[in-house]
């Protein structure tokens, strides 16, 4: 049987391809790099509907794969948006990059690839970037009335709010985020590293131990039933 053969190489170089795309869109590059094997373009937020158009018309990449988020909260504009493309015919991945803040919009690209909408809707979710021109931007995966975004680096680990069964209600009932207070000071040491608090069953610890009661020897009697009196001396 004859071995098939596929246009798309085996493996993809990035040979030449950083060149070609940053020229193709040099007017809204802002960085350009080969980091970890892969090719990163950073570009202008307010172009990234035009760039990912071009990459797609005309660089063969056809499908939008992701489309991620990550937050950097020393930064003036602390969300960057990535964009992660697939050329099928050419075996190649890239990925484009914009950045802004928690106010300014990113231009939609559900005009282009229609599995955008809720790629965009997930980030909106997760980080609160606001993708204009998506018809229906709205939460994806977390509840309902949930506030606040998950993976912001300054939403608390614990949340804000934390949701039970209420026996009272017969139904699940949403209250404010309550830490014990032994949560609250909890000093992170075993017992085996020294700690000052006492654990239940320590207590016994430090009591005394009761002393072993002497036990009574029994004195046998003889095995033939004769006693002797040896004294002291005798040495018949």
């Amino acid at each position: 049987m004859s071995a098939v053969l596929h246009s798309a190489p085996k493996y993809a170089s990035n040979e030449g391809v950083m060149d070609a795309l940053c020229e193709a869109i040099s007017v809204w590059l802002d960085h350009a790099e080969d980091a970890h094997g892969e090719i990163i373009l950073t570009v202008k937020r307010d172009a990234i509907a035009d760039v990912l158009q071009i990459l797609r018309d005309e660089h063969s990449y056809q499908q939008m794969m992701e489309i991620a988020g990550a937050d950097y909260p020393e930064r003036a504009e602390r969300f960057e948006v990535v964009y992660m493309l697939l050329s099928l015919t050419k075996n190649h991945r890239i990925m484009v990059k914009c950045s802004t803040d928690e106010a300014t919009p990113v231009p939609s690209i559900t005009g282009l690839w229609p599995n955008a909408g809720w790629l965009e809707r997930e980030v909106f979710d997760m980080y609160g970037v606001v993708f204009s021109g998506n018809s229906d931007l709205r939460r994806i995966l977390t509840d309902y009335g949930f506030e606040g975004h998950p993976f912001r680096k300054d939403f608390p680990m614990t949340g804000y709010t934390e949701l039970r069964y209420s026996e009272e209600e017969k139904r699940v009932v949403y209250e404010p985020v309550e830490l014990p207070q032994d949560m609250r000071t909890f000093d992170f040491l075993s017992p085996w590293e020294g700690s000052d608090y006492v654990l239940p069953g320590d207590e016994k610890a430090g009591e005394p131990e009761p002393e072993p009661e002497a036990e009574e020897v029994e004195e046998k009697p003889p095995v033939d039933g004769v006693e002797f009196d040896i004294e002291e001396g005798d040495d018949t």
